[in-house]
C-alpha cells in the first residue's frame, strides 16, 4: 500500500489517472465550500515540502516496475498540490523517466501569482485550474479563502500562466446557485475567462454532499443558461462519473471492502480512509458509482457527512 501514490483510479476526464498526493489531508489555500474531500484543516499559503521528494520517487519507481503505465499521471489529491515546493523537482523526475507518460495538475490555480509556482509547472502537459468567482464576495463566500488571497491576484496570476505555459489548460468552474450564480459575478467570469484564454471550460456542480449545509446543485438547464449567457465555445458540461463497467480499473474488492464496512455503521469519508486504509480520492470514485447505482445514501451529523446503506 502506498503512501503517497492512489490509483489508479477511473477519472471522468483523465481515463486511468495515477494519483500523486504531494501535501497531507486537508493542507489547502481555500476552504471550498463544496470539497468532496471535507473542510480543510490547514488554510495556508506557505510552501515547504510537505511530503518527502524522496518518498514520492521511490513509490513512482515501485509502482512502475510492478504496473502497467496510466494514462496519466495527476498531482492531486486531498489538498492544493502547489503548496509542495518540490512539485518541480517530480515532475522533472517523471519526465526524465517515465516520458511516455503524461502529466496532470489539478490545481486551485491560487498561487499562480507566485512566478515560481508557474515556472514549476511549465513541464507539465495538462493544468486544470479552477476558478469559482470573479467578486471577492463571491470568492469569500463560496471558496472561503487563505487572508493572503484575494481574486484581483488570483484571476491575474491564471492570466500570467496562460502567457507562459505551451501545455493545454482546462478551466473549471464550479457553480452553486445562489452562491455565485449572481449576474455581476457571471459577467466577471466571462471577462477573466477570455483574458485567461483556456483551452476549454469545464462547467461544474454540486456531484456530492459538500461542507456546508443547504447549497445544492444546479440543474442543466441552469448550466445551460450561463452557457448561453457567456456565449464562448469550448464549454463543457461535466457530467456525473462514468459507471464501472466502462472502467477496467475497478475493483471489486475495494466495493465489498466499502459495503462491508457501512453496513456494520455509517462511516464518513475520513473513517473509511483511516479504517480502509485506502485514499480518500479512491474512495470517493467507489463512492460516486455506489450512489448512483442506488445502493448508498448520506446525511449529516455534527461530525460530517456519513455514509451508510441505502434503507
Amino acid at each position: 500500500m502506498y503512501k503517497h501514490l492512489f490509483g489508479p483510479v477511473p477519472s471522468r476526464r483523465l481515463g486511468m489517472s495515477l494519483g500523486v498526493d504531494l501535501v497531507p489531508h486537508k493542507v489547502c489555500t481555500l476552504n471550498c465550500i463544496y470539497c468532496e474531500c471535507g473542510a480543510s484543516t490547514n488554510l495556508t499559503t506557505e510552501r515547504k515540502e510537505y511530503v518527502s521528494y524522496y518518498e514520492i520517487i521511490k513509490e513512482l519507481n515501485d509502482f512502475f516496475s510492478e504496473n502497467e503505465k496510466p494514462d496519466y499521471i495527476t498531482f492531486s489529491g486531498a489538498g492544493e498540490p502547489t503548496l509542495n515546493i518540490n512539485i518541480g523537482k517530480v515532475i522533472d523526475y517523471i519526465k526524465n523517466n517515465y516520458p511516455e507518460v503524461p502529466i496532470a495538475v489539478l490545481t486551485n490555480g491560487s498561487l499562480f501569482n507566485d512566478k515560481k509556482v508557474r515556472q514549476e509547472l511549465l513541464k507539465a502537459d495538462l493544468i486544470l485550474p479552477s476558478l469559482d468567482a470573479s467578486t471577492e464576495k463571491a470568492f469569500k463566500k463560496i471558496d472561503r479563502p487563505s487572508k493572503k488571497l484575494n481574486i484581483e491576484e488570483y484571476i491575474q496570476g491564471l492570466i500570467n500562466f496562460r502567457n507562459e505555459f505551451n501545455g493545454t489548460i482546462w478551466l473549471e468552474i464550479m457553480i452553486l446557485p445562489g452562491i455565485n450564480d449572481d449576474l455581476e459575478n457571471l459577467e466577471g467570469l466571462k471577462d477573466a475567462i477570455l483574458k485567461i484564454n483556456p483551452d476549454k471550460i469545464q462547467l461544474n456542480t454540486l456531484d456530492r454532499p459538500g461542507v456546508i449545509d443547504k447549497i445544492r446543485a444546479a440543474n442543466r438547464l441552469e448550466l445551460q443558461i450561463i452557457i448561453d449567457l457567456w456565449n464562448i465555445e469550448n464549454i463543457d458540461i461535466i457530467a456525473s462519473s462514468a459507471r464501472k463497467k466502462d472502467k477496467h480499473g475497478f475493483r471489486k474488492d475495494t466495493e465489498n471492502a466499502i459495503l462491508e464496512t457501512i453496513s456494520r455503521r455509517p462511516c464518513t469519508l475520513e473513517d473509511l480512509e483511516s479504517m480502509l486504509g485506502i485514499h480518500v480520492h479512491e474512495i470517493n470514485k467507489y463512492l460516486d458509482i455506489l450512489d448512483q447505482e442506488g445502493r448508498i445514501e448520506t446525511y449529516r451529523q455534527e461530525r460530517g457527512i456519513f455514509y451508510r446503506l441505502k434503507q
